[in-house]
């Protein structure tokens, strides 16, 4: 009989509002088996939480969340279980576009604050643990002051890239990605698929990424309902990938979403963690 587990949730080194340690320590009195933090971009939190989990019988699993791009569309993949001899790899591998990342954020800025918006960009930058800013970090900072009830509105409107304001930074292959998580021995997992693109795209993505090296796709995940579970599960099936799943948990960024759990009835089998992991 096995447990369960969340493989997808983010710290305050990306857009969570929660530390490593909180995460760890939530999980483990929720009784998860398992918990991986892929936060956007960056593997600054992975230090502290590997330390939070050292003694516990939480299994903590290191990982990172790529954005990555594949025939125009933004797909997310995740890297699981990262080996700390390769961390100075990932750095330098994410440092690229973060750069890009940086000059998208200020050009953003600046084209609201022509509009009467005012972001303090560098105020924000030294608030945020890693440094890393991204869509996020601004969309809260117009709820903050009330030019938005939720940061939801403001992605829909201002920060929505068909508005003209957004010009998203240029991204990394997503077959590339793949191929560099596999020869850092790392786990290569397409996160949330069928909320990211259409299936027909899915199925052109896959033809090509299985043989890239794509080890697993969530199947579970926050904005899954029944119908899209199981589609997802004969996708994985067509594929022979395996199943993965998280709740994508964000903290108090997404109130709604809560770790280990999502919206309250998602539930990933620790089975999947160990398969992943090549443990069983």
């Amino acid at each position: 009989m096995y447990s369960t587990c969340d493989l997808h949730t983010h710290s305050i080194f990306s857009d969570g509002t929660w530390t490593p340690e909180q995460i760890v320590a939530e999980s483990e009195t929720l009784g998860l088996a398992a918990v991986a933090l892929c936060d956007h971009n960056t593997i600054d939190g992975l230090d502290r939480f590997s330390a939070a989990a050292c003694g516990k019988e939480l299994l903590a699993v290191p990982g990172v969340e790529f954005s990555t791009e594949y025939k125009g569309s933004e797909l997310h993949i995740l890297g699981l279980n990262i080996n700390p001899q390769y961390y100075s790899q990932v750095k330098s591998r994410l440092a690229d576009f973060l750069i890009r990342k940086e000059k998208q954020n200020l050009e953003l800025v600046n084209a609201l604050a022509k509009l009467g918006y005012c972001v303090d960009y560098y105020k924000l930058k030294a608030s945020s643990v890693s440094g890393n800013i991204n869509r996020s970090h601004i969309a809260a900072e117009l709820v903050r002051q009330g030019c938005f009830k939720t940061r939801q509105q403001a992605f829909n409107s201002l920060l929505n890239p068909q508005c003209g304001y957004y010009h998203p930074a240029k991204q990394p292959s997503a077959l590339e990605t793949i191929g560099f998580i596999r020869d850092i021995s790392a786990v290569p997992v397409l996160a949330h698929p069928l909320r990211s693109i259409e299936e027909p795209l899915l199925f052109d993505f896959l033809s090509q990424a299985v043989p890239a090296g794509l080890t697993a796709m969530e199947i579970v995940y926050s904005d899954c309902d029944e119908k899209l579970l199981k589609r997802s599960e004969e996708i994985c099936g067509m594929f022979s990938l395996l199943p993965s799943g998280g709740t994508d948990f964000h903290g108090d960024k997404k109130p709604d979403i809560r770790l280990g759990s999502g919206r309250g009835n998602l539930s990933v089998p620790y089975e999947y963690c160990l398969k992943l992991l090549h443990i069983l």
